[in-house]
């Protein structure tokens, strides 16, 4: 199975996911935009609409979507609009990208669940929405911790 995620910084998440039992295989890229075939360096602009974003196939009989959402929720602050870290503009928005309509379902509970836990001091910001066009990014940015050793 599928599933797209934007928390921040691509190369962070990627490396979280790519480290998790049951994902078969990640990809960085771009979504949720409306310049097609986006760079980098255009997304870096903040002018494409696109989040940087992590495609992530996992098996779900080893690792359930419900738990491929716990990773995603403890990977970044859901709460922080627009911003990760010293990371700043929407193309490091929080985002849920969902392929499914049973991956939407699910998306949305686990988010109203986790802003009624009490576990986060503000409401979370992270947008749910349908799977856009993935823009796979260019190969230096791919496993991009793995390859400068920093993972």
């Amino acid at each position: 199975m599928k599933a797209t995620f934007g928390a921040g910084c691509f190369w962070c998440v990627e490396d979280v996911f790519r480290k998790t039992k049951g994902v078969t295989s990640t990809a960085v890229g771009y979504s949720g935009g409306w310049q097609k075939n986006p760079t980098y360096q255009d997304v870096c602009t903040d002018m494409t609409g696109h989040a940087e974003v992590v495609q992530v196939e996992f098996d779900p009989s080893v690792l359930p979507y419900e738990k491929l959402l716990d990773v995603f929720w403890q990977s970044h602050d859901p709460t922080s609009l627009n911003r990760q870290g010293p990371d700043v503009g929407k193309q490091y928005r929080s985002v849920i990208f969902c392929h499914d309509g049973d991956q939407e379902k699910v998306a949305r509970q686990s988010k109203e669940n986790l802003d009624k836990s009490g576990k986060l001091d503000k409401k979370i910001v992270t947008e749910i929405k349908p799977a856009e066009e993935f823009y796979r990014a260019e190969e230096y940015h791919q496993q991009y911790y793995a390859k400068c050793g920093l993972g």
